[in-house]
């Protein structure tokens, strides 16, 4: 049976443990240029002298007015590129594997003057409203995508994961809730989505996996359900998706209608339905902080990585206190090994 600290492999990327730190934006950029700062060069690096198996660096942006906020990282030009590979060959220089997310905010980039967007409809009524991208626009997006991945890989990560959950660009485009388009893009809900994977894979070495993160479910009324879910990670498997990350949430307001769970673990049934449905490698993730629970998610089958976001956070060194308490061997730096 295997466990939180089994080894994984998938096509090249080979994983000491199960543990995923998922990306969370920091906020932290200092000049708005992008680039990552010292702060990053500590949060990761220290997760990875921590045991996790696995980084995903935070959402990494297309083009400046594709970030959340000013404060967040890119890869939009090359001299973004040195920051990142040196945090990168630090991690590895721990053990850890590097990813990084590749992403557009779209209608829910802050501070952009006009945010863009599938169509021409606000997030709520405190946000901008967007500009519909015309098609044209749409295919320059696609090769902006290419080359922040081109970028990405020569900074030296183990795995690209593109951002389609939570109501950012990709998201909007498959979602029937903000793709109102009359062109190929809106018949289509996930050509987009298909075409940027495509052009990701066209700059990546043929035996890295990618991965999409995605968000089963949108707990808004008149949003899909996991049902939809499956049939649009179907799409993005065929396209060529090695795996996928399956969250929840993010499209409109999350109103009473379908509330998401506050429980611990309330994400794993959409992890486990996709993954039995596509036969697909996925990382489960939400509220995962316990290691027992954590531990049962790969005993049971249900995914085949954990991402463990908040746990993380507090505490760099997550894994390896998980591995103590699960009785099961982990990468203690002799430093600290007194310590357990």
């Amino acid at each position: 049976m295997e466990d939180l600290f089994s080894t994984y492999k998938i096509k090249d990327l080979e994983l000491k443990n199960r543990v995923v730190m998922p990306p969370m934006c920091q906020y932290s950029v200092e000049k708005k240029d992008g680039i990552a700062t010292d702060w990053h060069y500590m949060h990761y690096v220290s997760r990875a002298i921590g045991g996790a198996g696995l980084i995903i660096i935070e959402m990494t942006d297309v083009e400046p007015d594709g970030r959340i906020s000013d404060f967040d990282l890119g890869l939009w030009f090359d001299e973004q590129i040195p920051a990142l590979k040196r945090i990168v060959d630090a991690c590895h220089d721990y053990g850890a594997k590097v990813g990084i997310q590749i992403a557009h905010a779209g209608r829910k980039a802050e501070d952009a003057a006009v945010p863009v967007a599938p169509s021409a409809i606000a997030f709520d009524e405190k946000s901008k409203v967007p500009r519909a991208l015309t098609t044209e626009e749409i295919q320059e997006m696609v090769e902006k995508f290419r080359a922040a991945t081109a970028r990405a890989v020569k900074a030296g990560v183990d795995t690209i994961e593109l951002h389609g959950a939570h109501g950012y660009l990709i998201h909007q485009f498959h979602s029937p809730l903000t793709n109102k388009r009359e062109d190929e893009y809106g018949q289509d809900l996930t050509r987009f989505g298909r075409e940027v994977i495509l052009a990701a894979k066209s700059v990546m070495p043929e035996n890295m996996p990618l991965v999409m993160r995605i968000s089963a479910k949108e707990y808004v009324e008149g949003g899909y359900d996991i049902e939809a879910s499956i049939k649009i990670a179907k799409e993005y498997k065929q396209a060529g998706v090695d795996m996928i990350h399956v969250s929840s949430g993010g499209e409109g307001q999350i109103a009473a209608f379908g509330r998401p769970g506050t429980h611990a673990g309330y994400q794993v049934p959409l992890a486990r339905a996709i993954k039995q449905a596509l036969d697909i490698p996925v990382i489960a993730v939400g509220r995962l902080d316990d290691p027992i629970l954590a531990n049962a998610v790969i005993g049971n089958d249900d995914a085949d990585l954990v991402a463990v976001g908040r746990g993380l956070l507090r505490n760099p060194y997550w894994t390896l206190e998980a591995a103590a308490r699960l009785n099961k061997e982990a990468s203690i730096p002799a430093q600290y090994r007194f310590g357990f």
